[in-house]
């Protein structure tokens, strides 16, 4: 799906995304404090999730042909990676 967009689609895709993750990571910020990544790096997770969730589908031959569900996937991605992430950096500051 992503190998099909024109590069002017491919980058506004990408800077919708960033924007939107940023939103996103800006709140989970001021809701998570030390126990997040900050701003950025939440807005980094949150982008790399969404892009890997929907590359990994289309890796395992999944269509995503719809946008309701490539969205679902790709907002599923980013939140399993970032609180994959966020548990990750809990347990270790916990040790």
């Amino acid at each position: 799906m992503l190998w099909n967009l024109e590069p002017g689609w491919l980058l506004m895709a990408v800077a919708l995304v960033a924007v939107v993750a940023f939103f996103f990571g800006a709140a989970l910020d001021a809701i998570m404090r030390e126990d997040g990544f900050g701003p950025v790096g939440n807005m980094v997770l949150l982008s790399a999730g969404f892009f890997g969730a929907i590359l990994c589908a289309n890796f395992y031959d999944i269509v995503l042909s719809d946008m309701t569900f490539a969205m679902a996937v790709g907002l599923g991605g980013a939140f399993v990676l970032f609180a994959l992430l966020a548990f990750a950096k809990a347990a270790i500051s916990r040790l």
